[in-house]
């Protein structure tokens, strides 16, 4: 298993950011193979952690004209900064799920 862990210092979020937000989500689940994906937002920071089975599926997702419109208008005027990091899981622990 893999996960993407996207960081960002966040821009001016506007109506047009939550739509995209749906969008990507939506195409990642339903084209792409994502497993889960959860993001959260703290003052001016963000952290979204997706997870997939395979490497592939993230490349594919990454490329996706949809998503790179998103990265584009992200660079543009919704982030001030971010960093995406793609791990692989080697182990996996849970409590009480």
């Amino acid at each position: 298993m893999f996960a993407v862990i996207f960081r960002a210092k966040t821009g001016q979020q506007d109506g047009q950011y939550a739509e995209m937000v749906k969008v990507m989500r939506d195409l990642a689940f339903e084209k792409y193979g994502c497993l889960d994906f959860i993001a959260v937002t703290e003052g001016d920071q963000e952290i979204a952690i997706s997870y997939w089975n395979a490497e592939a599926d993230i490349q594919n997702w990454h490329r996706d004209s949809q998503h790179a419109l998103a990265q584009q208008f992200g660079r543009e005027k919704w982030y001030a900064s971010y960093t995406v990091q793609v791990v692989e899981v080697k182990r996996q622990y849970s409590f009480n799920q």
